[in-house]
């Protein structure tokens, strides 16, 4: 079965990371989002996946020159000009010739849905299109989704105020499809899937959408990726935080040979040549390969990228360090800051919340 992932749009909420990178080739914990997302496809029998891009798509040619990811035989498909969901969709998968049932992904969330099950569900239902939904707390972010009985979908409510909302369970946006349901999107223009083409088959009663609570994160924002890195440390996700990762004690996963003379707490993974220095402390964090945290240091909450320096006495917490970037002594970068690859803080500064370019 083949898969199509959109993957084409700028990350503007990660920046100043994804100026340089897209965002689902941001490392979870040590391992880039877009290998993590086909390699929970790959068990479920898809074994080609078409990639929708848009927006640095040579990143990802150059990141994949061998041409698939976790077994799965990619495909390239790159819009000219951004053509929204829906004319992504129909784009990606006329390029790789889908000629029987898809299954459709985003490439920024992570899930541990069935995708079996979900297949299974629709086939079982002659359904001409079919979605997965998960309940959420508050539902006034998103778009909810109304159902009867057997699961054909009745109404859409965009982002519902949280008191008015006819269900909690939003659109989670993995989708399997019928071919046909192409001929359904308008071609070369941009086309939203949620409003112009569900419309129409759920108005015939084609359209269906099943509720599964398993795990499901979209890791757009700041918080939400932090929080992604977090659910592999303490295991909230049933996969193992990264493919070779040894761990050491229940609070701590490393791979390769970091070195580490200082405290660590809660869960933690350390990469390959990190270096944790005697006197620097720690917590539920994550420090990438050849990274280092000097002595006196505090990481707490944080994700620290390949060879990225933290000088000694200076404090990350709740934050996001980009690659080979450097955190002057003393200084200190919380409250969901988002420092560049490359990027310097000098000695004693303070960043509070801000996006540090390069």
């Amino acid at each position: 079965m083949r898969a199509v992932v959109l993957a084409g749009g700028e990350g503007t909420r990660l920046r100043p990371l994804t100026l340089t990178v897209p965002k689902q080739l941001l490392p979870i914990v040590e391992q880039p989002m877009l290998e993590r997302v086909l390699g929970q496809l790959a068990p479920y029998g898809i074994d080609e996946a078409v990639l929708s891009l848009g927006y640095l798509p040579d990143a990802f040619l150059q990141a994949y020159p061998q041409g698939s990811v976790a077994g799965v035989k990619l495909h390239y498909a790159v819009e000219e000009e951004p053509l929204d969901t829906g004319g992504a969709i129909r784009f990606a998968a006329e390029a790789a010739g889908c000629e029987e049932t898809f299954v459709v992904v985003n490439g920024d969330v992570l899930t541990d849905l069935d995708l079996s099950r979900l297949v299974a569900f629709h086939r079982a239902r002659g359904a001409r299109a079919t979605l997965r939904l998960y309940p959420v707390a508050d539902p006034s972010a998103f778009g909810v989704v109304t159902t009867d009985w057997e699961g054909r979908v009745t109404a859409f409510v965009e982002k519902p105020p949280a008191d008015t909302a006819p269900t909690n369970l939003i659109n989670a946006g993995t989708y399997v499809f019928e071919p046909d349901v192409l001929d359904l999107i308008p071609s070369g223009r941009r086309v939203s899937i949620e409003r112009e083409t569900f419309p129409v088959l759920a108005a015939r009663g084609e359209l269906f959408a099943m509720e599964d609570d398993a795990y499901w994160l979209d890791t757009g924002s700041p918080t939400d990726y932090l929080q992604a890195n977090q659910d592999l440390l303490t295991g909230r996700r049933r996969c193992a935080p990264s493919p070779l990762a040894d761990r050491l004690r229940d609070d701590l996963w490393v791979h390769g040979h970091p070195r580490i003379d200082g405290e660590t707490e809660r869960a933690c993974f350390v990469g390959d040549g990190a270096q944790i220095c005697a006197g620097a402390r720690v917590s539920g964090s994550v420090i990438g390969a050849r990274a280092i945290v000097e002595r006196g240091a505090i990481v707490d909450g944080s994700v620290v990228f390949s060879g990225a320096s933290i000088c000694s006495g200076a404090t990350v917490v709740g934050s996001i360090v980009g690659g080979d970037a450097v955190i002057g002594p003393g200084s200190v970068v919380r409250s969901l800051s988002v420092i560049g690859f490359g990027a310097h803080v000098g000695a004693g500064e303070m960043v509070d919340g801000e996006r540090r370019p390069a």
